[in-house]
């Protein structure tokens, strides 16, 4: 079993207008609503590759209510922490004639400390039944980067994999306590060393560089570029076919969840990057977030490249 953990859950809201005019008054085209959080973006994914997952985090209000009845209704199972204040809505506007995107995150609910201790103890019973714990995203208000540092450290005395998500200071802080694999892009990358990356020579040397620090796996994702993996087994780059994307929202965390999938299985590096590749190109010919058809991804699988550098 795969435990996602989605601390700063949210309902998802996808708007698609012509023109986007800010400032102004612009008409929906189309609305959807999803359960958002990267972590649930990452749960959906796994799910519809096959493999059984229990999502937790923290929820409230209605909105809360809706983000688990909405997995309740794609089968994925949920352990929440419900908390006093309201879940949060983030909002994506895509603009159909631009083909511009454009989001607005909404902070989330205050959590306090006692939330932090039912989270904790409800943590510690799921990471004792599950094969991969997966802790992508951001924080509520009242919350810093200790938690994340705490639940590594949990997930690791419990001789689990944990696969951290997140940027920022929030990335730096949880880094100390040695997950098992992250995946920054390259300006979190260039954030996180300090140092002006440019070439493949500089992503393979900061990718080197951090897994040396005591973190297996180093994923540098770049996009429609593919991706540069730094593990025990040396350092890959995954190519992956250039696409016409109908929404690149959710492409990272559909890489983390086929990643969770490989590591679950516990099959060969080279094919979980393939597997993983493949999730994520196949997420961005879906307009819905964090999600992808199978029939889509085996299609990619064959034309993923993965190749050895070092």
């Amino acid at each position: 079993m795969i435990l996602t953990v989605t601390l700063n859950a949210a309902i998802d809201k996808r708007y698609v207008v012509e023109n986007f005019q800010s400032g102004g008054v612009n008409r929906v085209k189309e609305c959807s609503y999803s359960a958002g959080g990267k972590g649930l973006n990452v749960s959906r994914a796994a799910t519809i590759a096959g493999e059984e997952v229990t999502a937790t985090g923290f929820v409230g209000g209605h909105a809360g209510n809706y983000i688990v009845e909405v997995l309740e209704g794609q089968k994925i199972k949920s352990d929440f922490v419900h908390i006093k204040g309201e879940s949060r809505s983030c909002i994506n506007i895509y603009d159909e004639t631009n083909h511009i995107q454009t989001e607005f995150l909404e902070p989330g609910a205050l959590v306090t400390e006692a939330d932090k201790e039912d989270m904790l103890i409800k943590y510690m019973k799921l990471v004792e039944v599950c094969s991969v714990v997966v802790i992508s995203g951001s924080v509520p208000r009242g919350m810093d980067g200790s938690l994340y540092k705490d639940m590594i450290m949990i997930a690791k005395q419990y001789n689990k994999k944990v696969l951290l998500d997140t940027s920022g200071k929030l990335l730096e802080e949880a880094i100390e306590a040695r997950p098992t694999m992250i995946k920054p892009n390259i300006d979190e990358i260039r954030a996180l060393t300090g140092k002006d990356i440019n070439c493949q020579e500089d992503i393979v040397k900061a990718a080197v560089t951090l897994q040396k620090t005591g973190i297996e796996t180093v994923v540098i994702s770049c996009g429609s570029e593919g991706s540069y993996i730094a593990c025990e087994e040396g350092v890959y780059r995954a190519v992956v076919p250039k696409l016409v994307a109908v929404n690149t929202v959710g492409c990272g965390d559909s890489m983390i969840a086929g990643f969770a999938v490989g590591f679950s299985r516990g099959i060969s590096m080279v094919d979980t990057i393939k597997l993983a590749s493949s999730i994520s190109a196949a997420n961005a010919l879906r307009i819905e977030t964090g999600f992808f058809i199978m029939k889509d991804m085996q299609q990619l699988l064959p034309q993923i490249v993965v190749e050895k550098i070092i």
